[in-house]
């Protein structure tokens, strides 16, 4: 039976993908940060499973640990066996402008989103390796395909995933191990409603007033990424447009960026490198 580990399973797009491997069967473990929503989500999916409590595991733990993240594994790997499927959905995102950022908020988005991924990935990838097969899924952002106006941190640890992935699907293919990375929009969430009210009112106008994504249509979109050994999974037009040529286009970008920061009565003034905002 396939074994399925999901880290920041226990709600948003996480507990989604979580939702269709239970549904198909698999044994499914969630790691997470809150020991109460890991219990709610192990309830959930249990109905979704048919009742079958056994073939869901939690443990809690902080990803950006390598210790106990690393612990948390295997405590999941003794219950279900070895893990066939890793997905790295556990991020946070803090949204501010660089100079108002504390190095504390962009250390957390950095050790979270990008260094507890890569200790998600040490603690499944070796035993993968020896067996000759094995599936990771990185959950990146389209925030991890181009700048946006007030999200230099959680941009920075979004783009090193997918330079992470490119370098180890290199090093896994001949070891029969799949490496992906995906780039959901905006998606309903928890975590988006907490960002989209500290969201800078520049990158509002930026990233306008598209409607954000439902976090089973993101999950559906990854779980048929891995069926089908994807290893870059995009999600719309735009996305994979941005994907495929975002270097030759940046230019045109960036300038339409600037002008739409500039226009109206948000119109950003800059005094001495500062942004301050005039209404």
């Amino acid at each position: 039976m396939t074994h399925v580990i999901i880290t920041g399973g226990s709600s948003g797009i996480g507990f989604a993908v979580a939702s269709i491997y239970a549904a198909r069967g698999a044994r499914v473990s969630l790691i997470a940060r809150s020991l109460d929503l890991l219990e709610r989500a192990h309830a959930d999916l249990a109905q979704l499973s048919g009742g079958v409590a056994d073939n869901i595991g939690i443990e809690a733990a902080d990803v950006a640990s390598e210790d106990e993240l690393i612990a948390a594994v295997r405590r999941c790997e003794a219950i279900f066996g070895a893990c066939d499927i890793l997905i790295t959905s556990a991020g946070i995102v803090e949204p501010g402008r660089f100079e108002e950022l504390d190095s504390a908020s962009f250390r957390r988005q950095i050790e979270t989103n990008f260094s507890g991924t890569v200790h998600a990935v040490r603690a499944v990838y070796d035993g993968m390796k020896r067996r000759g097969h094995g599936r990771i899924m990185m959950i990146s952002s389209g925030a991890g395909l181009i700048g946006i106006y007030g999200y230099s941190a959680y941009c920075a640890s979004k783009f090193a995933l997918h330079g992470f992935a490119q370098a180890l699907r290199s090093e896994a293919h001949a070891h029969g191990v799949g490496v992906s990375v995906c780039f959901p929009p905006d998606t309903e969430t928890p975590q988006f409603q907490r960002e989209f009210a500290s969201r800078p009112a520049e990158a509002a106008k930026i990233m306008g007033t598209v409607r954000p994504w439902p976090a089973d249509a993101v999950a559906k979109t990854i779980a048929r990424g891995i069926d089908r050994g994807r290893f870059e999974v995009y999600f719309g037009t735009t996305l994979f447009l941005l994907g495929r040529f975002a270097p030759a286009i940046r230019p045109l970008l960036n300038w339409w960026f600037d002008r739409a920061i500039a226009r109206g009565g948000n119109t950003a003034v800059h005094n001495g490198g500062v942004s301050e905002r005039r209404t």
